[in-house]
């Protein structure tokens, strides 16, 4: 018995062929685990977990921006985005002064070279994450 090829939807189940992902992930037992419990599971975590900017600093930011949570994980979770961005834009800096001093000859060989964050390096790092940074007139 022939079939004729499939157009994408199916009258006779209900759903359409869309390749829309759904918020849910069935697991190797069986469980259906929606985007509410990733959620869960992220909150569970990070309540031991002390991030590098100080919850009570994030909170006074916060709070100086408007921002009001009785919830601490709120807190907590906004630190760990704040340490993520910082730490990329460290990296990037680091990128940007290893590609400069590739060109320099360095006198020193190994793993004991030692680099400086500089202003020359965290600018271009800044900018590549949208934020200008210009030196005052008198450092010209």
């Amino acid at each position: 018995m022939a079939t004729a090829p499939s157009s994408g939807t199916s009258s006779s189940t209900g759903t359409s062929g869309s390749s829309t992902p759904t918020p849910k992930e069935v697991l190797a037992n069986g469980d259906v685990k929606t985007a509410g419990d990733a959620l869960e599971d992220l909150l569970y975590q990070i309540e031991d977990y002390a991030p590098t900017i100080p919850d009570a600093v994030t909170g006074y930011y916060l709070n100086r921006a408007g921002f009001e949570s009785s919830d601490p994980r709120v807190v907590r979770v906004i630190s760990l985005a704040a340490q993520k961005f910082i730490s990329d834009i460290a990296n990037d800096a680091l990128q940007h002064c290893k590609m400069r001093g590739s060109g320099q000859s360095s006198k020193k060989v190994g793993k004991d070279k030692r680099y400086t964050l500089t202003m020359e390096d965290l600018t271009p790092a800044l900018s590549e994450h949208g934020i200008n940074v210009k030196k005052p007139y008198y450092f010209t």
